[in-house]
Parts: structure tokens; sequence; C-alpha cells
């Protein structure tokens, strides 16, 4: 394993674990222009699978969210249940709402196209 970093790529709308310069991790996100940010899908390759990869993800993707005066919107299971145990966030978070969940949808056609 080389030195293992995590940025936001919001060309790709997505935060990004990384093993020197390869993708093996990402915290998926699409912002509603309206204050919110919606965290639709986590993953680390399996390979690094038990390392904590995933929490320090979770926690750079929030708190630069939190940071940058935006509402966390978590529909991914995993930010889900890690929202629950980092009660810090409590203030941020926005549950989803039809209109928010339209935005995931919107995002889905596009991709299909």
């Amino acid at each position: 394993m080389n030195e293992i970093t995590i940025r936001n790529n919001p060309e790709r709308l997505r935060f990004e674990v990384l093993d020197g310069g390869t993708r093996i991790g990402q915290a998926a996100y699409v912002d509603d222009g309206g204050g919110h940010r919606i965290f639709y899908h986590t993953v680390i390759d399996r390979e690094y699978g038990g390392q904590g990869l995933a929490g320090r993800l979770a926690a750079q993707a929030l708190d630069e969210t939190v940071a940058a005066g935006l509402k966390i919107v978590p529909v991914c299971p995993y930010i889900k249940k890690y929202l629950g145990k980092h009660t810090q966030y409590a203030a941020s978070i926005q549950n989803p709402t039809p209109a928010l969940l339209a935005v995931l949808k919107a995002l889905a056609e596009r991709a299909r196209r």
C-alpha cells in the first residue's frame, strides 16, 4: 500500500480514496444547488476492506460538506450508519425528501442516456 489520500473530486461528484494515484474507493454525491449534498453510494475496493478507510472517507467527506455550509442528505446506507454513530453531525443532517430524491432520480436518468 502506497500513501493513502482522500480528496474531493467535484468534477466527478465524489470524494475519492487514493492509494498512490489509484482510486480505491469513493463516496458519490450530488449537490442540489439549494444547499444540500446528497450522498448516495460509498464503496471501498474489496482488497482494501477492514482497514478503516470507509470511516476515514466518510469523516472527511462529511467534514468538508459541513465546512462548505451544505446540509448532509444521507441516502447511502453506509453514510446513514456512520451518522448514527457520529452525532457531531446531527445539526447538519437533512433527511431525504421527495424533492431531494427527485434530484437523484434525475441524475440517474442522465447517466442512462
